[in-house]
C-alpha cells in the first residue's frame, strides 16, 4: 500500500506519519529532508528544489513498493499535480493508495506551532505568513484525487483518537 500524507506545514502530518510508520513498521519518506539535502549540495534555492524532492521521494517509494513493502510519503501535497504523482505511482505499481490529510482547524494553535517549532531542516524555516500564503494555494481535492480514498484528521483533536481513526482507515 502507498500511504500519502497531505496538509500544511505545522498541521501535524509529519508527526502522524512518523507514529504510523513506527506502529506499522513502515518506512516514511519525507520530502523536506530530501529538499534540504538538495540545498546542502549547493543547488540554488531559486531552482525547483521542491519538485526535485518530490521526484526523489517518488523514485524511492517506487523502489520500496517494487520490493514488496508498503510506504508512507510525508509531503504537503497541496496541489493536484502532487497528488496525481502518487495516484499514478499506485496505478503503475498496482497498489492501493490512501491519502491521510491532516488539518489544524484552529488558526491560533496552528500559528503557535509554526512559531515555536524547531526544525531539523535549517533552509526551510517557515513563518506564519508563509503558511497563510500556502493555505491560499492549497487546492481543493478534485479530478482523480477526489475519487481516491482519503481521510481528513483535525490535529486539534486528541492525537490518540486521530491515530486510531487513521489505523482503522488504513485497515479498511
Amino acid at each position: 500500500m502507498l500511504i500519502a500524507m497531505a496538509g500544511l506545514p505545522g498541521s501535524g502530518k509529519s508527526t502522524m506519519a512518523q507514529v504510523l510508520g513506527a506502529r506499522l513498521q513502515l518506512p516514511v519518506i519525507s520530502v523536506d529532508p530530501i529538499e534540504e539535502a538538495i540545498l546542502k549540495a549547493g543547488i540554488d534555492i531559486d531552482q525547483p528544489t521542491g519538485l526535485a524532492a518530490y521526484l526523489v521521494a517518488e523514485m524511492h517509494a517506487d523502489t520500496t513498493l517494487a520490493a514488496g513493502r508498503s510506504v508512507i510519503i510525508d509531503a504537503v501535497n497541496a496541489v493536484n499535480p502532487a497528488r496525481e504523482q502518487w495516484i499514478n505511482l499506485a496505478l503503475r505499481r498496482n497498489e492501493q493508495l490512501r491519502f491521510i490529510e491532516v488539518v489544524c482547524t484552529d488558526p491560533e494553535v496552528h500559528r503557535e506551532r509554526i512559531e515555536n517549532r524547531e526544525r531539523q531542516v535549517p533552509h526551510q524555516q517557515l513563518t506564519w505568513h508563509a503558511v497563510e500564503q500556502s493555505l491560499e494555494d492549497y487546492a481543493e481535492w478534485s479530478g482523480s484525487s477526489a475519487g481516491v480514498a482519503r481521510i481528513t484528521l483535525d490535529s486539534t483533536l486528541p492525537f490518540a483518537g486521530n491515530l486510531e481513526r487513521a489505523l482503522a482507515f488504513l485497515e479498511s
